[in-house]
């Protein structure tokens, strides 16, 4: 009797441990099943990066960059008359943002336009001249003392008087 039941009791923990090792093998199955996915599009990322690389390195040929700026940018040469001296630039950029504040970025947008005309010694460019009225009377009359205002506009004061403060030349 006692050897019928220790009998059972072995089968029962070959049945449980079949039972077992049976599991561990499906997880085990499943587990490469996910390996290989997962390498599998570690495989097409990589292939992608290499794609993206290749293009990468098309988009950024100074060749092509040059082609582009040509077509669309239509830029003009350096003149000699946007060089300036080095003691003609502020001795230091505008401060833009304020000591700890709390969107510095907003403090920039905001203060841009305050500020853009003393960011660098850049040259402003001469401003046209106004048409001068011609009348049939003397130099010295009327209609000379009435042109002179006008061609001492405000716009034409101010965009010079930051070149003639610093030494700069607007010619």
């Amino acid at each position: 009797m006692i050897l019928r039941v220790l009998n059972l009791m072995v089968i029962g923990a070959l049945i449980l441990a079949a039972a077992y090792v049976y599991r561990i093998k499906y997880d085990s199955t499943v587990q490469a099943e996910r390996l290989a996915k997962i390498r599998s599009e570690v495989r097409r990322e990589r292939d992608t990066i290499a794609a993206l690389r290749a293009e990468w390195g098309e988009l950024e040929n100074p060749s092509r960059i040059e082609a582009l700026a040509k077509r669309y940018l239509h830029l003009k040469p350096i003149a000699p008359t946007q060089f300036d001296k080095f003691n003609a630039l502020p001795d230091q950029p505008p401060q833009l943002v304020k000591p700890g504040s709390s969107d510095p970025i907003g403090d920039v947008i905001e203060n841009f336009e305050e500020a853009a005309p003393s960011m660098t010694g850049s040259i402003w460019p001469p401003a046209p001249a106004p048409a001068i009225e011609t009348s049939p009377e003397p130099m010295g009359g009327p209609a000379r003392a009435m042109a002179a205002p006008a061609a001492n506009t405000g716009n034409e004061t101010d965009a010079r008087a930051p070149a003639a403060k610093s030494g700069r030349l607007d010619r």
